[in-house]
């Protein structure tokens, strides 16, 4: 009986030092867009005329420097048009009667912010009119009844997320063949998105809108992720597993914005998480569910692009192993069905 030897102690402090850096790097990952997060530049529209715009624009810089980028709208219906086109996140209208427009479902945090502008602006129009001047608040855009307060649309990339992580890395150690993977990862996608919508919108009541185009996004998400993953695992072997956990969980999940609007996130993190797929997938599925309005070419580009680029990375892999998967997963293959290692023939089984 063979005796293994214990692990020496310079190698067991240099992996409890590594694991730490590890764990360290997590939470710097996860905690850093909430502890970095900051209000600056956030699109707010202010209708009226130029001599009643200019003060109210001085007292938001002077009562929140740096937080809204105004942008100045004719009238009230101007103003509405872009908060429903989520081209801005609110709106003050200025005029004969002032009003707030706030979107909930665009961010539930901008809309509190602008909220508590009603008593500060309806006291600083009184003094400038002489008279008692009240501003209501709208809310153009609130959410769903079956998810008030947008929890679930503030966490629904994370286990989409995690989906797609699972499809990749479980095709990639359970079925052999580039092409094969490419399918099953297509079918996981397919079936995936259809059920996960169907919790969301059918089960929680947290999405609106056509149930079948959000089963696409989450499908689209799913694939691109698990795609990428299978194109890596392809090319590099079962290395390229840690690619997934690595992009799409500590580097694509916090820049996703989902809580928060991504202007709140150091320039340029914020746009560039909306190019990935978790960020990507959050904005289109509350664009699709609550600002039908709103533009969203871009946001379908960046999921077809990552699915796109998994399909050129397997293809890539598929003609550098002469059609099949990793040589490592050739040959676990081959000697669990008892094929001589190394027979071409058995890669395309």
């Amino acid at each position: 009986m063979t005796v293994q030897p214990h692990t020496p102690w310079r190698r067991l402090v240099g992996l409890g030092a590594a694991l730490a850096a590890v764990v360290t790097l997590i939470a710097l990952a996860f905690l850093w867009p909430s502890a970095a997060s900051d209000a600056h530049d956030l699109p707010l529209a202010v209708a009226g005329p130029a001599t009643a715009t200019a003060p109210v624009e001085q007292g938001l810089e002077q009562r929140a420097p740096g937080t809204f980028d105004v942008v100045e709208v004719a009238d009230r219906g101007a103003a509405e048009h872009l908060v429903l086109s989520r081209d801005v996140y609110g709106a003050i209208v200025l005029g004969d009667q002032p009003e707030i427009l706030t979107a909930t479902a665009s961010s539930s945090v901008v809309a509190q912010q602008l909220a508590a502008l009603s008593p500060v602006l309806a006291q600083q129009l009184s003094e400038v009119t002489g008279t008692d001047v009240s501003v209501p608040v709208t809310d153009l855009v609130p959410l769903a009844a079956g998810d008030p307060r947008g929890t679930i649309l503030g966490l629904v990339t994370l286990p989409i997320v995690i989906g797609g992580m699972i499809g990749g890395i479980g095709i990639s150690l359970l079925v052999v063949g580039v092409w094969r993977r490419v399918a099953a990862a297509g079918v996981y996608a397919a079936v995936g998105g259809l059920a996960v919508a169907g919790v969301l919108q059918g089960l929680f009541g947290a999405l609106q809108g056509s149930y079948l185009v959000n089963a696409g996004i989450i499908a689209l998400t799913l694939a691109g992720i698990a795609s990428v993953i299978i194109g890596f695992v392809s090319i590099v072997g079962r290395a390229g597993i840690a690619i997934g956990p690595v992009l799409f969980l500590l580097v694509a999940n916090p820049l996703a914005s989902t809580a928060a609007p991504w202007q709140m996130l150091p320039a340029p993190w914020g746009q560039i998480g909306q190019w990935f797929p978790p960020g990507a997938a959050a904005a289109l599925l509350r664009d699709h569910s609550y600002f039908p309005q709103a533009s969203t070419a871009s946001l379908w580009l960046a999921l077809v692009g990552w699915v796109v680029l998994g399909l050129v990375l397997s293809t890539v892999g598929h003609f550098r192993n002469t059609g099949g998967a990793t040589a490592g997963a050739i040959e676990e293959a081959e000697e669990a069905e008892g094929i001589e290692v190394g027979d071409p023939k058995a890669a395309f089984a």
